[in-house]
């Protein structure tokens, strides 16, 4: 109850606090939903801004105290994790409303909206991004970061879409989004996810951790690491766009196939007996997988394209379904190591 109250006070905080400065930087002439001198890249900053504090907000007051009685090591992965998350989750906010303002202005050619309008619009965007901002920092679960990933690839893929320089990219792959003038946007969702997952890998090495104890914490490493690695390889898919650096970025695309796939094998090594339901779930998406690359050659029904979005939507419900996993098993209360030393932790 108290969580939700205070992330009520949020939404009434971010709102009030968001609108004051969305009018204050939209002050001066009536300016479009989106495009150049729209308000979306200002309401987009203040709500991103609004979702980082409310994370801030909610992890101070309902997990302060989690990492006090652990040791050092443990309390810098929780923290870099952290600050992974809210960095990831500023980028989803604010390609959202970015995303927003493109579907608005399709559908309001010709609006132009006043100071104060752009205002209240702002305060609207950033009450619900501290509102969520305080919700996911006050209880940070595994199966959320999930949820938040993909709605930041598919944001960020959406946005792209809308502002694509080259309205036939489909024809080819998603890659082609990495170039022309929205590149920005599309490149740097591939950055951020790829920081995101490397933290989602953190997020389920402490519930591995939670529900193993530091037994198996030889076994929890390599999870962790791959997962880091996988994130690594998506973020150079961004940083070496396909027209730029055609070698390094299909490089590091199928790297990060392989990563993903060796990571759900080190998850189930590690997890304790893999519940029916993920090795269901895992030949399943195996047996999708070859149907797609089946389909896509050699039967030519789509474009690489088709065959990029199977394959995502493939990876993610295997990750959902290890996510609902993980959250029956794993208790809610934290689990200080008693291994001071990471290294030695990882010998015995």
């Amino acid at each position: 109850m108290a969580r939700d109250t205070h992330a009520t006070w949020a939404a009434w905080i971010g709102f009030a606090v968001g609108a004051a400065l969305g009018t204050a930087l939209l002050w001066g002439p009536a300016r479009p939903l989106a495009g150049e001198g729209s308000i979306g890249l200002p309401a987009a900053g203040v709500a991103a801004l609004a979702a980082v504090t409310g994370f801030a907000a909610g992890s101070l007051l309902h997990r302060r105290g989690e990492t006090a009685q652990m040791p050092r090591w443990q309390q810098i992965v929780s923290r870099v994790s952290d600050a992974a998350v809210a960095l990831a989750l500023a980028g989803v906010t604010a390609l959202a409303v970015l995303c927003l303002g493109e579907v608005l202005a399709v559908g309001l050619d010709g609006l132009q909206v006043a100071p104060l309008g752009g205002g209240l619009l702002t305060g609207a965007a950033a009450a619900a991004a501290s509102s969520a901002g305080f919700g996911l920092g006050a209880r940070v679960r595994t199966d959320d970061l999930v949820g938040l990933l993909f709605s930041f690839l598919v944001t960020g893929t959406l946005f792209s879409m809308l502002t694509a320089a080259d309205p036939r990219w489909w024809e080819r792959n998603f890659s082609q989004l990495g170039a022309g003038g929205s590149a920005w946007a599309f490149n740097g969702t591939l950055v951020l996810g790829g920081l995101l997952l490397a933290a989602v890998g953190a997020y389920i090495g402490r519930d591995l951790h939670r529900i193993l104890g530091d037994a198996a914490l030889g076994r929890i490493a390599p999870v962790v690491l791959l997962f880091a690695a996988t994130g690594v390889s998506l973020a150079l898919i961004g940083l070496f766009p396909l027209h730029r650096a055609p070698v390094p970025h299909l490089v590091a695309a199928i790297a990060t196939l392989v990563l993903m796939a060796a990571s759900a094998v080190a998850v189930a090594v590690a997890m304790p007996g893999p519940p029916p339901a993920l090795l269901v779930t895992t030949v399943g998406v195996g047996v999708g997988l070859v149907v797609a690359v089946l389909l896509w050659q050699p039967l030519h029904l789509y474009a690489a394209t088709g065959l990029e979005a199977v394959a995502v939507g493939l990876a993610f419900v295997w990750l959902t379904t290890l996510m609902r996993a993980l959250a029956a098993l794993a208790p809610d209360e934290p689990r200080p190591s008693a291994r001071p030393i990471l290294r030695g932790a990882l010998r015995r």
